[in-house]
């Protein structure tokens, strides 16, 4: 796993900075609907390798609570303001308030794919982090929601039919 010193929301404006011209070049090339699809399918599967990579960097088995630890990260710097609902080892529960990522993404002109460039991770982080663990989530800042509803399950498969 690389690893940076930089805040995630630091991180995230330096991609969306380089992802920005291509992205424009491929609308231009092929339409918003194909150059969002293409973008979106780039980003899911480099989420993907990112969670995958922060379970391999630990050294205790994954868990939904060693999951929902990372989360400091991605509020450093006041990038997430957070109302927490319920936590317990099989269910993590929580609203995102305000997030600066939205807020980013608009100053830079890139509302219309924020939630490509930061939303459309999270289900998939958590997917390679550890497949047991799922998120649903209803709504987000980015598109327009008062806040996003983060609601993560734990399942080990024990008691599904």
């Amino acid at each position: 796993m690389s690893k940076t010193d930089l805040p995630i929301l630091e991180q995230r404006r330096i991609e969306a900075n380089v992802i920005k011209p291509i992205y424009q070049e491929m609308v231009a090339e092929l339409g918003a609907e194909r150059a969002g699809q293409i973008l979106g399918d780039a980003i899911k599967k480099n989420a993907i390798a990112q969670g995958k990579a922060y379970a391999e960097a630990q050294t205790e088995p994954t868990s939904l609570a060693g999951f929902h630890a990372l989360l400091p990260q991605w509020k450093a710097d006041g990038a997430l303001e957070v109302e927490m609902l319920s936590e317990s080892d099989a269910a993590v529960d929580y609203n995102v308030t305000r997030c600066k990522y939205a807020e980013m993404y608009r100053e830079m002109g890139l509302a219309e794919i924020g939630h490509l460039l930061s939303c459309g991770r999270d289900g998939t982080f958590c997917t390679g982090y550890d497949p047991r663990i799922s998120l649903e989530r209803t709504q987000t800042i980015m598109q327009g929601a008062s806040h996003c509803d983060f609601r993560y399950t734990w399942s080990d498969g024990k008691n599904e039919t």
